[in-house]
Formats: structure tokens, C-alpha cells, sequence
């Protein structure tokens, strides 16, 4: 079983620009979920669906005749998947395709699908494979750039003094009817949980149930600022907060982060079947 601590984060890295899948570190879900209350045995059911939507700025390879290629990348990792992988062995893998010689885009394509697929489903039985879309540079400028819909939680002028994940900030209001509402903050910041650099995220929640006290969700969303944690494991915390605290019938959490290395990482978990979000980058990404 692969740990955060054996990665490359945070250390030195040979530059490997000769195509490499073993430079792919899946990192297992199952101890992070465990904390946070999520059942790891065979045949326990997640409480949530969705997936891991990463986007690539920087990949290129060669075509047969020696010319550089380049594209942008977007992944669709189930959250099904038994692991993650580690960002930065991500971005290593994809440099690895730099100086190496690929017929078409289509084989490229066919490449990074098969890879990231074994990765992530490595030690369990492929259930489905990864979505992967190359975009040319002929399609870059319909690329699209939208911030996330909804109101704003960032125009509320309160004190914030929890700076570590306080799910007890989280509470709704009493004897309300439902209410069908999609809040969203700007102010989400963890950081590494190996190097302990920041990840700067939007966050987006969209829920079903009794109206949720929007000082008290601002404030537990500035309270993961000093937190340690992946991008994935901190979506499912505040999924799992939410549901447990304020009881939704109906609750989807989705984050953008800013890109590092050329990635970045956009995770949605939501209780109730629908479409995945579109692959629309914000302004700050």
C-alpha cells in the first residue's frame, strides 16, 4: 500500500521525458475515508457518487517525424476508484511523453486512458475506465472560463476564528421549511498534506433540505485554511460534515482548485444521480 510519505512530493525528481507509466503513484482512498466515517470492507456502499475531474495544461509529445505535439488534457476519475493519484507523480508521468514519438493524438489518448485506468483501479477489479478528452490547439479558444453559479457566502462580513476543520460551526435553521438553495465561496484554502503548501479552491454546494445558517458554512469553510489534506479527501470531509450535520435530502459539494504543475484537481460528490459538472475552468484556474 502506497503512503503520501513515499511519493515524490516535496523532493528531488529526475526529469524523465522518455514515456514511463511506472512514474504513476496511486495513493488508496480507503484510510482518509475511514476518519471521516466512510466504510473501507468489501461491499460497503459509498454514500455519495461523482467523481474526480482533473484538467492538464501541459502535455505534449512527439509526432513520427519528430515534431512537437501539444493538447490540453481533461481526466474523469470515478470516485469509485480504490486510489488517487499523487499530483506530482501525475505530472511527471505526463512529462515523460515529451521527447517520446506517438503516432496521433488518438494513440496518445489511448495511452493516458490505459495508464491512469490501471492506476487507480490498481488492486481491485476495473469497474469502468477513465474518461479522458485531448483538446487541439485548434479547439483552445472555445475553451470556456465561468466562475461557479450561486450565492455568494463571501459577501457575509463575520468574524472567523477557526483555522482547523469545525464541523460544529455547522447547524440550520430551526423549524424552517426546506428549501432548495446552491451557496458558493471563493475563501476555501488547504494546504499539502505532505509539503504543506496552499491549495486555493471555489467551492460549490448545492442541497435539498432545511435552510443551512450560511455564517456558520462560511466560517467552517475558512476553517480547512490550515488544514492538511489532498483536494479529494477534503471534498469528501465537507460532504460528510454537511450530511451529517444538517441532514439534506439532497446534497452535492463540487471544488475547483487553482492548477499546480500544471494540473488542476476538481472533485464532486453528490447523494443523488445527476450529470457531472462541465469541465469549466474559473478565473483564477
Amino acid at each position: 500500500m502506497n503512503t503520501p510519505e513515499q511519493s515524490l512530493l516535496g523532493k528531488a525528481a529526475v526529469y524523465q521525458d522518455q514515456y514511463d507509466a511506472t512514474l504513476l503513484f496511486p495513493i488508496p482512498r480507503a484510510q482518509k475515508r475511514a476518519e471521516i466515517g466512510i466504510g473501507t470492507s468489501i461491499g460497503s456502499s459509498l454514500p455519495f457518487m461523482g467523481a474526480d475531474i482533473w484538467t492538464a495544461f501541459e502535455l505534449s509529445w512527439l509526432n513520427l517525424r519528430g515534431k512537437p505535439q501539444i493538447a490540453l488534457a481533461h481526466f474523469t476519475i470515478p470516485c469509485e476508484t480504490p486510489n488517487i493519484i499523487e499530483s506530482k507523480s501525475f505530472k511527471l508521468y505526463l512529462n515523460s511523453f515529451n521527447n517520446t514519438r506517438f503516432a496521433d493524438a488518438a494513440e496518445v489518448l489511448e495511452r493516458l486512458r490505459a495508464d491512469v485506468t490501471e492506476a487507480v483501479w490498481r488492486g481491485a477489479v476495473p469497474q469502468a475506465a477513465v474518461g479522458v478528452a485531448l483538446r487541439g490547439p485548434e479547439q483552445f479558444d472555445a475553451e470556456p472560463v465561468h466562475e461557479l453559479d450561486g450565492l455568494s457566502l463571501d459577501r457575509l462580513d463575520l468574524e472567523c476564528v477557526h483555522y482547523q476543520p469545525a464541523p460544529g460551526l455547522l447547524s440550520t435553521v430551526p423549524d424552517a421549511p426546506p428549501v432548495s438553495e446552491v451557496l458558493v465561496s471563493n475563501l476555501l484554502k488547504s494546504n499539502c498534506l505532505v509539503t504543506g503548501q496552499p491549495d486555493w479552491g471555489s467551492v460549490q454546494i448545492s442541497y435539498f433540505g432545511a435552510p443551512i445558517e450560511q455564517e456558520g458554512l462560511l466560517q467552517y469553510l475558512v476553517s480547512f485554511r490550515n488544514h492538511h489534506e489532498f483536494h479529494e479527501q477534503c471534498v469528501e470531509r465537507i460532504f460528510m460534515d454537511i450530511l451529517t450535520r444538517c441532514k439534506p435530502h439532497k446534497l452535492s459539494v463540487y471544488a475547483r482548485y487553482t492548477r499546480r504543475g500544471g494540473l488542476d484537481i476538481n472533485p464532486f460528490r453528490t447523494n443523488h444521480p445527476q450529470r457531472l459538472p462541465a469541465n469549466t475552468r474559473t478565473a483564477r484556474q
